[in-house]
């Protein structure tokens, strides 16, 4: 025991300033090496894929004897002795053992490395099935794999596991925000190591998932895959969106901010992005925020509606796929109108400054129906016309009318009921004609 402690205290002191010059005879295949994390006290570990007829030899650097131990899973504390033969300044190891570690000292200098028998921990894929319990975020796999961790020690016998870097690949949709669309991706996720059962995020589109590895079989050129059947998707996502057709009208009062709405008739285009599985669709319009009260629906993605009521109405997009099982919903949109409101002028100047005073406009909000007639002192109509943003540029029949007194009638309604039945003057102050 005190021999061992020596090593190790020797080991501790001369770790990675030491460049072994270690290698492998009998080899079918190439011995595939991995750097641990310094803390594992271990220089290399070897994957070595079948282990029958393999020697290590090491090169030493001093004109003393090179001498073996080989330790498990107690460590280099516990390492115990190997019988190895020296020619020309080549100390050899004739039998290789895997699944085990070993110390190679030479001198005051000495080397700890792992070896694999990749043989004992074949990577195997026979079958993929799908649970049939699947949920609308996962998709469970039940496997039938030969895949056992690679376990390996360190030099204070910790145990470790080796990354065997198996990939999973299938297909999805992603949301792709600037073309508005989804779009085909192929998902590769790389796993340390594989059980019975496996669980990846449900994919958005039907697809063959493929399992494939590991990467000790890909770097030997016998990369092993198993595909499994079509997956057919349940998983459904949904992007919504809501656009307001503005109105460029000086004279309509419009709330402040980017909200839905506003002043009547407002106009909204409602459009909804369904991934491939979303077989029911719908958009929903309701005056409760619970949507317990649902006042229209239609089955579309897209939808151009005018609301033209005061008061806030819900608006929001439902789907779900075949099975009525993955029930999803897009934003909540709340769309508020105004209270109605109309005011007349009493005088313009027509011609008199442009773009000043010069056009006869009333002021507006939430008007949905509008009918205006002008006349002169005489009762003869100069003008008529149904749209509050239009107004009177003081003309009749091309010229401007002299200065003087008219009159308007107006008869209108607002989007929250109100009546209007106006009547008043018009005072143009100036006219050059």
């Amino acid at each position: 025991m005190k021999k061992i402690f020596l090593l190790l205290i020797s080991f501790a002191l001369s770790a990675n300033i030491f460049a072994a010059d270690l290698e492998f005879a009998g080899l079918t295949r190439n011995a595939i090496s991995v750097v641990p994390e310094a803390s594992t006290g271990l220089e290399k570990i070897y994957v070595i894929n079948e282990l029958s007829g393999v020697e290590a030899s090491y090169r030493g650097n001093s004109d003393s004897s090179v001498e073996w131990f080989r330790f498990r899973q107690s460590g280099g504390g516990f390492a115990d002795p190997v019988e190895s033969k020296i020619e020309n300044g080549v100390s050899t190891l004739a039998k290789l053992e895997g699944n085990c570690g070993y110390i190679v000292k030479d001198g005051n200098r000495q080397i700890a490395f792992w070896v694999v028998d990749y043989s004992t921990y074949y990577f195997d894929i026979k079958s993929i099935a799908f649970d049939a319990n699947q949920d609308c975020g996962m998709a469970n796999l039940n496997l039938v794999a030969e895949c056992k961790p690679i376990q390996y020690y360190t030099i204070n016998g910790v145990p470790k596991q080796l990354d065997r870097k198996i990939k999973v690949s299938y297909d999805t949709q992603e949301w792709n925000q600037d073309l508005l669309a989804f779009e085909s991706k192929t998902v590769v996720k790389e796993l340390e190591n594989i059980g019975s059962t496996l669980a990846i995020q449900a994919p958005l589109s039907n697809t063959i998932i493929t399992i494939s590895g590991d990467r000790f079989l890909s770097e030997w050129g016998l990369k092993d895959s198993f595909s499994s059947d079509t997956y057919q998707t349940k998983s459904i996502e949904v992007h919504s969106f809501a656009e307001q057709s503005e109105r460029d009208n000086p004279n309509e009062i419009k709330p402040e901010g980017e909200t839905l709405g506003g002043s009547a008739p407002a106009e909204i285009t409602f459009t909804a992005y369904c991934s491939d599985a979303v077989e029911f669709k719908e958009w929903q319009f309701s005056k409760t925020a619970d949507f317990s009260d649902i006042i229209f629906k239609v089955n579309t993605d897209e939808i151009v509606y005018t609301f033209d009521e005061e008061g806030t109405t819900f608006v929001k997009f439902v789907c779900d796929n075949a099975d009525g099982t993955c029930l999803t919903e897009g934003d909540v949109y709340n769309v508020n109108i105004g209270e109605s409101m109309l005011d007349c002028p009493n005088a313009f100047s027509p011609n008199a400054t442009e773009g000043i005073n010069d056009e006869w406009k009333v002021s507006y909000k939430s008007i949905v129906s509008f009918r205006c007639w002008i006349f002169d002192r005489y009762g003869n109509e100069i003008t008529h016309f149904e749209d509050p943003a239009i107004g009177w540029d003081g003309k009749y029949k091309g010229k401007f009318v002299n200065p003087g007194v008219y009159f308007y009638v107006i008869e209108a309604l607002g989007a929250d009921g109100k009546e209007y039945k106006m009547k008043g003057d018009i005072n143009i102050l100036k006219s050059n004609k």
